[in-house]
């Protein structure tokens, strides 16, 4: 394992990290409301420490295997979390402790979205600002993750489409070097913040409300500067435009980057895809239960407001965005529950959407169906296909495997919760917003988890990152395999 390699690659990592201090403190000074000491002082500590990282170990440039590969995603997600508190431990408003610092960090980077603090219209724009852009850099990190860097470990949701799985238009080499497939990424991710903000600014958003609402919702966050998350705004419009872009934003960007690349036919792109029309159908199936069911329970709302309700916060909650337009969890009969459970499914692979990933459920089920075929015809052979190509088995066991690990993490993570004494629909539900970076949940977390005791935060964090590392990846450096030479 080249050690020294890894620390001068982290050590880079969290000098150049440290700039996104830079921008909240001149926010601060803009709006002259506060904050903006805390900032200064964590980008010099920041750039103290990745200087201790890098210094020693500047010339240490030995050719990495796919074992420090997987160290350094971890490590990339785990220190930058860690980094990223600072200014939340050195502001006085809101004075966090270390853990509630550190949770909201890694909350916001892997875009989480769920939050400890209470009354953020109060706070300063710095603070809040902050919050979105690490989630928006976190969006970014993941869309790269996925596409760029997972693919060439062999796991993650990109990985599905490897071989002669992934279908007419997607494939994990969108230009031939790495860096050039990040620069396009960072290309369509940049242009559709732009395009939401502007959409913000005009549908009746301020302009600081615009840019931090487009970092979240491209993010697929769920961050938002008040309580009442996209509540605040009562404004069917700006749910309208929140609930396109996060729609958008749940696509594979792979997909996206090859459809603007096909002149006069990119909506054909879309189409022919298999897993966006697997997405969209799910999304139109469960608008229209939660209409439905809203629409036959509502006492004397009219249609058009039900109609927004259920539209925005079945797509806010399937998306794993997590933003509120009204108070789901007191919704009538199995609602809240099931909005949770469509974060389970959540968004397409190389999307900034957290879950299970649309394509890996499907896949389950043509399994499922497969088996009940054998059932009937034993001796028969039945191929799953995905895009008019058959899927190599290869590919459907990496899919049993990831669902059984998830399985796993998920009933050890939920055990440890109610160890520390959350009852069990919060444990049920908070595992369920951590592993799939959903947010709100039901019970003592479906407003914030500021009331959770500290020993339950520890282990969303740890449930935030399973989810966010697609659960191999971190779970590969728990085997005694990986550290032998």
């Amino acid at each position: 394992m080249e050690y020294r390699t890894i620390i001068r690659i982290t050590g880079i990592l969290v000098t150049l990290f440290s700039t996104t201090m830079l921008p909240p403190a001149i926010i601060a000074a803009i709006y002259n409301d506060g904050g903006g000491t805390a900032f200064i002082e964590a980008f010099g500590l920041s750039c103290l420490i990745g200087g201790l990282l890098w210094y020693p170990n500047r010339r240490a440039k030995e050719e990495l295997r796919t074992r420090e590969g997987f160290l350094i995603v971890v490590m990339f997600w785990t220190v930058l979390g860690s980094i990223g508190a600072i200014p939340f431990i050195l502001s006085e408003m809101p004075d966090l402790s270390f853990t509630d610092a550190m949770f909201e960090s890694f909350s916001a980077l892997t875009t989480t979205g769920a939050t400890v603090i209470t009354g953020l219209e109060h706070l300063p724009k710095a603070i809040l600002f902050y919050r979105h852009l690490l989630q928006w850099l976190g969006g970014m990190g993941i869309i790269v993750l996925a596409v760029a860097v997972l693919p060439m470990l062999g796991v993650g949701g990109m990985q599905l489409y490897r071989c002669e799985t992934p279908g007419p238009v997607k494939d994990n080499k969108m230009t031939p070097r790495i860096a050039e497939t990040a620069k396009a990424l960072w290309y369509i991710y940049l242009t559709l913040t732009v395009v939401c903000a502007t959409a913000y600014y005009f549908a009746g958003m301020n302009l600081f409300d615009a840019v931090g609402h487009a970092f979240s919702t491209i993010a697929i966050g769920g961050f938002s500067s008040y309580d009442a998350s996209m509540g605040h705004f009562d404004s069917p419009l700006i749910n309208a435009i929140c609930v396109v872009f996060l729609l958008i934003s749940s696509i594979n960007f792979a997909l996206h980057f090859t459809a603007f690349n096909k002149q006069g036919v990119w909506l054909k792109a879309y189409w022919h895809d298999a897993e966006v029309r697997t997405f969209i159908a799910f999304q139109l199936a469960l608008v229209a239960i939660v209409f439905v069911i809203l629409l036959t329970q509502s006492s004397g709302e009219s249609t058009e407001v039900v109609l927004d309700k259920a539209l925005f916060q079945a797509v806010s909650m399937s998306t794993t965005a997590g933003f509120t337009t009204d108070n789901f969890a007191g919704w009538p009969l199995f609602l809240p529950m099931l909005l949770v459970f469509s974060s389970f499914i959540g968004g397409c692979a190389g999307s900034t959407g957290g879950g299970i990933k649309v394509v890996r459920i499907a896949l389950l089920f043509l399994q499922g169906v497969r088996e009940l075929k054998r059932l009937v015809h034993p001796r028969a052979m039945f191929s799953i296909r995905l895009n008019n190509k058959a899927v190599n088995d290869r590919i459907i066991d990496a899919v049993w495997g990831f669902f059984a690990a998830y399985a796993m993490v998920f009933v050890l993570i939920m055990t440890a919760l109610m160890g520390t004494g959350l009852d069990s629909i919060s444990s049920f539900t908070a595992t369920a917003a951590s592993l799939n970076n959903l947010g709100p949940g039901l019970g003592d977390v479906a407003a914030h988890y500021g009331t959770v005791n500290d020993p339950a935060k520890w282990i969303l964090i740890l449930g935030m990152l399973f989810g966010r590392l697609e659960i191999f990846t971190l779970l590969v450096l728990f085997t005694p395999t990986f550290w032998r030479n």
